[in-house]
């Protein structure tokens, strides 16, 4: 109950005088970091309620952890304005993490576990982009006119956050800064829905100083900005010059304390530099960035080819290097939804309990950002006099869910549970997202898609892609995990 209590304290109105004082007072500042610390520990570790293996605890406690020194990071370097701190954790820490967190254990207890509605959506309002990125997932160009009305995508922020108190949105594109609609663009919608966090997704290209100053006066968004490495790795694939204005974007969002991040494609081509202190020390130590997403390439989108996925070998390379050194050893709040599967326990794409769905620009809903079939549109859902919810009881979504439940979401310590780093049935377990698609009419939301589902060789290589990165990690989850379980289970049957 301390950090849901200290939550409560630094999100109210008037903790501002906190705020200034854990700025100004690395002792205060400390002692609560330590205490925070202990209380994490004791929930996730020592109490474990959900009866979760141990080391999928720890994993979760190092992540926490990460985001807990992020902070104390930011307020030692003053990444974050003072004015932006309290607008933060009144969204961020008060709705999000103590109000939706409150919400939806509470619902669990009245309904059971994997009862609850998502956490979050992932949204792109728009297709148009700026750049045009080798692979990427969408296949945006500057020529794209795909988009969503302004009033839609607000309705559906709206209503998510009503029916699900779900108070955290991430944009996704295309570019966001792009997207314009009846006068308004992403920046007029966190204005409007102040009572929700945003994570965006950008290129960077776009911050310019006003920009920044936009975000900072309101307080509720964050931008994730794409680095594929170096200037050499980011402009091979984002183009000439790209490199320089990220820099700009950093230097604009630092001089206005707005918190970002960066977020990075992982392909077989610059796994490297993503393994070397070097790269996290520049964009996290030296330009100030708070967290990062790392998204292994899924061959979708534009000219998907399986070339640029991280081998299995690759992928075990920065499973270690991400678990055990950026998160354990250096407390670097780093998240890979692969890799980092034990952190939510699997999958959550389908919008399972805590987890989310995705809606793209013309519509089309679909169980994640990187599984283009979709069972739905929310313009016809919308039309039909229906909302958000239907989506939930498509046969697909459901079906998913219950691969995710038997698979290891529902299971315990006490059972064996299938492989959460292998945790992706679109990524790990193609042969099981290819029969949901056909068996409950996944729909392909564009040509790259519905071309890869008939693609005998593509089909194949993600079959054989799954197996051999299970046959790498399975060794890893049953000695790091599953053996570490049995010795503890040993251990207090013996004492």
């Amino acid at each position: 109950m301390a950090v849901l209590t200290t939550a409560r304290v630094l999100s109210h109105p008037k903790a501002a005088d906190l705020i200034s004082t854990l700025v100004e007072n690395t002792f205060v500042r400390k002692f609560l970091i330590k205490a925070l610390e202990k209380e994490v520990y004791k929930r996730t570790i020592s109490e474990n309620v959900g009866r979760r293996l141990r080391r999928a605890q720890e994993d979760k406690f190092y992540m926490v952890r990460s985001m807990i020194l992020a902070l104390d990071r930011a307020f030692r370097d003053r990444l974050i304005s003072p004015e932006m701190w309290g607008k933060i954790f009144k969204v961020f820490v008060g709705n999000i993490f103590v109000d939706d967190t409150e919400w939806r254990d509470a619902f669990v207890a009245r309904h059971g576990q994997g009862s609850a509605p998502p956490a979050f959506i992932t949204i792109s309002p728009g297709k148009r982009c700026n750049l045009q990125c080798v692979g990427c997932y969408a296949g945006s160009t500057a020529a794209d006119a795909e988009k969503l009305e302004y009033d839609l995508v607000s309705r559906v922020i709206r209503d998510k956050t009503k029916k699900w108190a779900s108070h955290f949105t991430v944009i996704s594109g295309g570019e966001p800064l792009m997207w314009r609609s009846q006068g308004k663009g992403i920046l007029d919608l966190a204005r409007e829905h102040q009572d929700n966090y945003f994570l965006m997704y950008t290129n960077g290209t776009l911050i310019d100083e006003r920009v920044a100053e936009d975000m900072a006066e309101l307080g509720n968004i964050s931008p994730a900005i794409s680095v594929e490495g170096f200037e050499e790795e980011t402009e091979e694939r984002r183009g000439k010059g790209v490199y320089e204005k990220i820099l700009r974007a950093f230097r604009n969002l630092r001089k206005v304390g707005v918190p970002f991040g960066i977020s990075i494609t992982a392909t077989r081509f610059n796994v490297d530099t993503l393994t070397k202190d070097e790269f996290w020390d520049f964009y996290m130590l030296e330009q100030g960035a708070l967290y990062a997403w790392i998204f292994q390439y899924m061959p979708i989108g534009r000219k998907y080819t399986l070339d640029l996925l991280v081998t299995p070998e690759q992928r075990l390379r920065l499973y270690e290097y991400e678990m055990h050194h950026l998160l354990r050893e250096r407390g670097l709040w780093v998240a890979d939804f692969w890799n980092g599967g034990p952190v939510s326990d699997g999958c959550i794409s389908a919008g399972r309990t805590g987890g989310y769905l995705y809606i793209e620009w013309n519509g089309n809903v679909t169980p994640c950002v990187f599984f283009p079939y979709a069972v739905d549109n929310v313009k016809d859902i919308y039309a039909r006099g229906d909302d958000i919810d239907v989506v939930l009881d498509t046969p697909l979504f459901k079906a998913i869910r219950r691969w995710q439940n038997a698979y290891s979401y529902l299971r315990t310590s006490e059972e064996r549970m299938g492989n959460q780093l292998a945790p992706c049935p679109i990524r790990d377990h193609f042969r099981v997202a290819y029969s949901f698609i056909r068996k409950f009419g996944g729909r392909p939301i564009d040509k790259d898609a519905e071309d890869a589902i008939n693609d005998p060789e593509y089909v194949k290589g993600m079959i054989a892609y799954g197996e051999r990165v299970r046959e790498l990690l399975d060794k890893v989850w049953k000695e790091e995990y599953l053996l570490q379980e049995r010795k503890k289970t040993m251990a207090e049957a013996a004492g």
